[in-house]
């Protein structure tokens, strides 16, 4: 579903340039959920901007869907940490905000239906000012979701909430992937958010962005955050931050 080729991306920064991400190869499959973990700056976003097309990579190619990604596309949608909600629309204006080329019938429909698949059918007039964090990234969920894309990459989208309100929404997530099968590509600082999510997790390296570890975590779903299995997985990974930067211990401790 994405195929991530030899790619490297420099930026200027004080009249010189900065490399930011080198050689980077990576494949995603169908109906994947991958984590992406690493460093302020190693270039975890940037990656993921150039997957959605926000960006071009200087060298190498990237593939997502089926096409070499040179623009943004309906097909691959990012979720913020923001939300990105428009303040003066209700919510289901909101979700139907990807769906103006469709009939006005066909767009409410879709909009409702996403909107009672992420809980908040019964909000569907409130605007966004009236719902909690939570809810506001549920509506962007929604409004993700209601595209039909093939893929959804989601930056820091629950890191500004608290823990159990991430926690519900994680679940809501995973209740939603079961459903629709989207392949999700996730950016994370929080180590469990990626064991509880991912059938793979890349951690990056930083000086520059580089794929340094891909660790497959073979634990059905549900997980159980207090079981042996997520530990282990959890301790393999924090460990394997030793060996990406000095900064990592200060920013992923147990």
């Amino acid at each position: 579903m994405v195929d991530v080729s030899e790619v490297t991306k420099t930026y200027k920064a004080a009249g010189k340039n900065e490399l930011i991400l080198s050689d980077i190869s990576l494949q995603i499959r169908d109906g994947e959920i991958v984590s992406i973990l690493g460093q302020s700056g190693c270039g975890k976003s940037t990656l993921l901007h150039l997957i959605a097309g926000f960006d071009t990579p200087d060298e190498g190619s990237i593939i997502a869907a089926g096409s070499e990604v040179l623009r943004p596309s309906k097909r691959c949608v990012m979720l913020f940490q923001n939300y990105g909600l428009l303040p003066w629309r209700s919510v289901v204006n909101n979700v139907e905000l990807g769906l103006l080329d469709e009939p006005p019938e066909e767009r409410r429909s879709r909009a409702l239906s996403y909107l009672k698949l992420v809980g908040l059918d019964d909000r569907s007039n409130h605007f966004p000012h009236q719902l909690s964090g939570g809810m506001q990234q549920r509506v962007a969920l929604a409004r993700a979701l209601a595209i039909r894309p093939t893929i959804i990459l989601m930056d820091e989208p629950f890191a500004a909430l608290d823990t159990f309100t991430r926690y519900y929404l994680q679940n809501e997530l995973l209740s939603i992937h079961a459903k629709e099968k989207t392949t999700i590509v996730l950016v994370t600082h929080d180590v469990d958010e990626a064991v509880f999510l991912s059938d793979r997790v890349l951690i990056m390296s930083a000086g520059p962005g580089q794929i340094h570890k891909e660790i497959h975590i073979h634990s059905p779903r549900p997980r159980d955050r207090g079981h042996a299995d997520f530990q282990y997985y959890r301790k393999l990974i924090l460990d394997e931050f030793r060996f990406t930067g000095p900064q990592m211990s200060e920013e992923y401790s147990i």
